[in-house]
């Protein structure tokens, strides 16, 4: 019997919270949109989302400097690429593999050719 009125005030209770969750989230959802405050998070996710690799920070992963070719590029590359291969680090093996394609990009565009 005891069991049966916790378990019904259990779940009452949870029902009032619930309810009281949905009705506090419409609130700061309407604040927001008055303050403008939830478009600015939006711009900033997506700045954030859309926000590429430097070409510095390219450089500096591959370690190579402004000067460099794209021979050169292509071989700290395959170098890098392979040992991270070898030793499983995946993490580091997509960083020097995101470097090598902000750097083709910008090699793309100075004409000094990527084949």
């Amino acid at each position: 019997m005891a069991g049966k009125i916790l378990a019904n005030l259990i779940i009452m209770g949870s029902g009032i919270m619930a309810r009281a969750v949905v009705q506090a989230y419409r609130q700061a959802l309407a604040n927001a949109s008055k303050n403008g405050v939830a478009q600015e998070a939006v711009q900033n996710a997506i700045r954030r989302g859309s926000k590429g690799m430097t070409e510095q920070e390219a450089r500096q992963i591959l370690g190579i400097t402004e000067e460099s070719t794209w021979e050169e590029i292509l071989k700290k590359y395959d170098t890098l690429f392979e040992r991270n291969t070898k030793n499983g680090s995946f993490y580091l093996q997509s960083k020097v593999h995101r470097a090598k394609e902000c750097l083709e990009n910008v090699y793309q565009v100075k004409g000094e050719g990527t084949g």
